[in-house]
């Protein structure tokens, strides 16, 4: 018997889990100063996704997702796009929203349930957030195909969980990507959980990154703590998809510290000392070690960022917590010329127990 095909997944990182270069940096960190631009986008996540958090607690904000240690996938991302490409987030995806240039206000007013808030007044070609697994897989894809027909230098870029890569809707889009060979760059959060089954219960793979292969398409893993690692790779994937050559699956490896949304308690399903442990590898203590090792950054410094970054945080609640609510029978508009019978009913019965028009204070 001959070999009829193999394959090779690299793996790719540059700052090992106590800040400690693992290899030579690429050209764009070998000064250190250049990475705190993304150290900062990740403080101020961390800070948005902490208040996020405490306005769903206290009712006035809907069900949300949080991003904690998972910071670095968003920013690494985002920061290696240019403006003309097109994201296509899940409902995780805020640190890469946020450096795409849609504001803290409208990712509030969007987990408020208010659809304005998926108006970007910036990136305006980007698609809202996905709530549906997987399903902007084939948006994207769909798009990248547009691109190549209309000979943009565009490219379309998903980003997913690890559950994601179990569905159909993965697959298809993938295939479909790579005969065309449309300009695509999909992204992975592995963070080890889709809701509570862990990794090793959806796929017998060795790797999320060789479920490429079948498509005829480059697959590769990369640190997803590392925030330049991902930058690295997603920008280089970038560059290939532009030229030409294709799409290309990034499977991240990192971990979801906290619950899977505000709605869960993954206390009931996840080990505690593991979680502990996970604490070590993530993003911002990573990087932030390296900085002050290289004599970039140091405790004052951190300090007052965390403080700038609370601010404009604070500064985006109370924004958020002034627009006034949408009158309830929004949700009906746009849907028909003439709403059917059972339509009508429902939009009297909503309008029947609509709360006080008026903030979000309560």
């Amino acid at each position: 018997m001959t070999t009829a095909a193999s394959f090779h997944i690299g793996y790719t990182q540059y700052l090992g889990p106590s800040g400690e270069p693992a290899q030579p940096l690429p050209a764009f960190a070998r000064d250190p100063a250049a990475l705190i631009p993304l150290y900062r986008a990740m403080v101020l996540t961390r800070a948005f996704d902490t208040k996020a958090v405490a306005l769903q607690r206290t009712g006035k904000l809907g069900t949300f997702a949080s991003s904690v240690g998972q910071e670095a996938i968003g920013v690494g991302v985002a920061s290696a796009m240019q403006s003309g490409d097109v994201l296509f987030p899940s409902y995780r995806d805020h640190a890469a929203q946020l450096l795409r240039g849609v504001t803290m206000t409208e990712s509030l007013l969007y987990w408020g349930g208010d659809e304005r808030g998926s108006d970007f007044s910036v990136p305006r070609d980007d698609f809202p957030n996905c709530v549906p697994i997987g399903t902007q897989v084939c948006h994207a894809a769909g798009a990248a195909y547009a691109f190549l027909l209309r000979h943009e230098p565009r490219v379309a870029v998903a980003i997913f969980g690890d559950g994601g890569t179990s569905k159909g809707d993965f697959y298809e889009a993938m295939n479909m990507a790579g005969v065309w060979q449309a300009p695509l760059v999909l992204v992975v959060n592995n963070n080890q959980w889709a809701i509570s089954v862990p990794r090793s219960h959806q796929s017998a793979a060795q790797t999320l990154a060789q479920k490429a292969i079948a498509a005829g398409i480059d697959g590769l893993q990369v640190d997803g703590n590392d925030v330049i690692a991902v930058h690295h790779v997603v920008h280089a994937a970038l560059a290939k998809a532009r030229r030409g050559d294709g799409p290309t699956l990034i499977e991240a490896l990192s971990y979801r510290l906290g619950d899977h949304t505000t709605a869960d308690d993954a206390t009931r399903y996840r080990d505690s000392e593991v979680l502990g442990k996970q604490w070590e590898y993530e993003p911002l203590l990573r990087l932030r070690t390296y900085l002050m090792r290289m004599n970039v950054w140091d405790k004052a410094q951190d300090e007052q960022l965390g403080r700038a970054c609370l601010a404009q945080v604070e500064q985006a609640v109370d924004a958020y917590l002034a627009v006034p609510q949408p009158d309830t029978s929004a949700m009906f508009d746009h849907l028909y010329e003439t709403l059917p019978l059972p339509m009508r009913e429902q939009l009297a019965m909503a309008q029947r127990f609509a709360p006080p028009t008026g903030n979000r204070h309560g």
